[in-house]
């Protein structure tokens, strides 16, 4: 089995060059979360490999937070639907980018056809998880670990050889701030809260109390989200910027906030990787398995008898875990975060 160790297989597999940088490829999720969460992975791919030159291959969608990582030397945007095969399209981008001639592969979805376009670009040394049975699509496969581990760390496993546990603590995700016009460009000026009401998973995910808190808050609140959020802003008091940012603008727009309230969602790790202080709220999902990663988050969990479930629609339909979360108890929560950054 092929050794994660640059020397060992740039000499067995690789093209004549400098045995100082490898070239990797890393296959990025779908999510605007998981993403964030595999930045740590990057990090330590940096540190065992010498610090190769890493490129991502990453949906569009997620293409914006990509770019802001330092870990991340180029975006290659490949619009691969989630759910969709597409065969053709990803044998004719392996056929592409075989001419850059990666040392290196690391697949992070589970899924089959994920692994297809490092198969087809012939890298030598691909990484990645069992999931649907990737056996010859991969040729270094780690076992899932029984039970829901952060997912910070299920990804930093990657890093290692099969079998051994990544050095802790793992770093936080952090993204490259830039020079911050958003704000003014919508008219928003001073301190300012962001709320983030709404959640792609589901209904299940959505805390139901965001229209209250708002009236309780001091200042200006900004409200961000995609058009599938509109339903849930259209009765909360603030400027409504849900559906009308790009990604790239409401990251600025986290970035420069004073506070986030969010639900468990990928703008909740858009927040803690700005550093930005903030109260993260679960229901249906976990927190020991996505948290925010950050020292300025404070994350309400009741943890309540059936949770976490990870349904989209609460199937027992009392939706205890999120409806017994207070306005209150947040108010609480925000009064305890620090007053600035660290």
């Amino acid at each position: 089995m092929p050794v994660l160790r640059h020397k060992v297989f740039v000499q067995r597999h690789g093209p004549k060059r400098s045995l100082t940088l490898a070239r990797l490829l890393v296959v990025a999720p779908n999510w605007i979360g998981d993403v964030l969460m595999a930045q740590p992975l990057l990090a330590r791919l940096r540190e065992r490999l010498g610090n190769p030159r890493v490129e991502m291959l990453a949906p569009p969608w997620v293409a914006p937070v990509v770019r802001r990582m330092a870990e991340v030397d180029e975006v290659i945007e490949a619009d691969l639907r989630h759910g969709a095969l597409q065969l053709g399209e990803r044998w004719r981008l392996g056929r592409m980018l075989k001419k850059r001639a990666y040392d290196h592969a690391v697949v992070l979805p589970n899924s089959w056809k994920s692994a297809l376009v490092p198969f087809f670009a012939g890298i030598p040394l691909r990484v990645g998880y069992l999931g649907e049975r990737r056996y010859g699509l991969l040729n270094v496969l780690h076992e899932e670990k029984p039970g829901r581990a952060a997912m910070a760390l299920h990804y930093a496993r990657l890093a290692e050889k099969p079998g051994v546990e990544p050095e802790l603590p793992l770093p936080f995700p952090l993204l490259k701030e830039k020079e911050n016009a958003t704000a003014a460009r919508f008219g928003i000026s001073g301190r300012y809260t962001v709320l983030c009401p709404g959640a792609e998973y589901g209904p299940a995910k959505r805390w139901p109390y965001f229209r209250e808190l708002a009236a309780r808050l001091d200042g200006q609140v900004v409200l961000i989200g995609s058009l599938s959020d509109r339903q849930e802003a259209a009765q909360i008091t603030g400027k409504n910027l849900v559906g009308q940012t790009t990604l790239d603008e409401a990251i600025d727009l986290i970035a420069g906030a004073s506070l986030v309230v969010s639900n468990d969602s990928g703008l909740m790790h858009v927040a803690a990787a700005s550093a930005t202080r903030q109260v993260a709220l679960f229901g249906s999902s976990s927190p020991e398995h996505t948290p925010p990663q950050s020292a300025v988050v404070r994350v309400v969990w009741l943890k309540v008898d059936c949770s976490p479930c990870y349904q989209r629609i609460c199937p027992l339909g009392h939706f205890k875990c999120m409806n017994g979360v207070s306005v209150e108890r947040v108010l609480e929560e925000i009064k305890s975060l620090p007053d600035a950054r660290p």
